[in-house]
């Protein structure tokens, strides 16, 4: 591949969906951008759009390209800044990826950072997918579990979730307390996975019959409204079950209940300036957060 000018024009057309708004980023004419495409999709054997009436939608060729030029264009412009002297400048966009159930505590985060640099665009995704850093499809994700070891990634640790076991009063009026002999006697909500990964599910699905799992989510927003729904006994995470009334410790939590938090870039991109201004902007809200250490 020898020609920049005709991938930085298809990775302006994915990412924005139109010929004229890739064309007023470039500065050139929309006849130039669909000679662009139509030479580098020419020369790659592949269709890297498929045209409608609203624009242009990348095809999964055109994604691959989106995501290896994503990470070219974040590299020139940080070398770019450097050379001109502006490399501590934190604006374009920043793609993270976190569990969902974190949102609440990360977004009013994200807020706060982009009210200091605003002129960075946020993407924040919430996926049980692991997103591949090594191609582009994010500079930060805060993951759980055991440590990450994926080759040339950066990890660092961010914080430790302790999830309880929980129910609503309604529930505990209705049921009775949870002691190892009226355990089959309880209602219980768990997760969709037959094998999931979080130590608290496979505690769950080891100590309960499955008989006794009423209800499955695989959001644990959708969990915590079960819970104060009355349906059965759930996990919340720590920080969650004091921001919320209503609901009631079934058991002190276990050690093995516990999720190690991490945070995760890679080494292309990690010494990019967004990625280290957001990283410190994490560690430093992370200490305001009603989380466990």
């Amino acid at each position: 591949m020898d020609n920049w000018d005709e991938i930085r024009t298809a990775f302006q057309v994915a990412r924005l969906g139109t010929v004229s708004g890739a064309a007023e980023v470039l500065g050139v004419h929309h006849a130039t951008v669909i000679r662009h495409i139509d030479a580098l999709e020419a020369q790659l054997g592949a269709k890297l759009f498929q045209r409608h009436a609203r624009g242009y939608t990348a095809t999964e060729a055109g994604q691959d390209l989106l995501s290896v030029a994503s990470v070219a264009d974040d590299q020139f412009t940080q070398l770019a800044g450097r050379i001109r002297g502006r490399g501590d400048e934190v604006t374009g966009d920043l793609i993270v990826t976190s569990l969902g159930s974190l949102s609440e505590l990360l977004v009013p985060t994200i807020a706060a950072f982009q009210e200091r640099h605003p002129e960075l665009r946020v993407r924040l995704i919430s996926d049980a997918r692991l997103f591949r850093l090594e191609y582009g499809e994010a500079h930060v994700a805060i993951r759980a579990g055991k440590l990450p070891d994926q080759p040339d990634n950066v990890v660092q640790p961010f914080f430790t979730q302790t999830l309880r076991l929980v129910a609503s009063a309604e529930y505990l009026d209705a049921h009775g307390p949870l002691t190892d002999e009226t355990l089959e006697q309880h209602r219980f909500i768990g997760p969709n996975e037959e094998t999931p990964r979080a130590p608290y599910y496979r505690w769950l699905l080891d100590t309960v019959p499955d008989r006794n799992v009423v209800f499955r989510a695989s959001d644990m927003r959708a969990v915590k409204e079960a819970i104060l729904a009355g349906i059965g006994i759930g996990f919340i995470a720590g920080w969650d079950r004091y921001r919320t009334d209503d609901l009631i410790d079934m058991l002190p939590p276990l050690e093995e209940w516990s999720a190690k938090i991490w945070l995760v870039t890679h080494m292309d991109l990690h010494r990019t300036a967004k990625v280290q201004s957001f990283v410190r902007h994490l560690k430093n809200e992370v200490k305001t957060w009603p989380v466990d250490r």
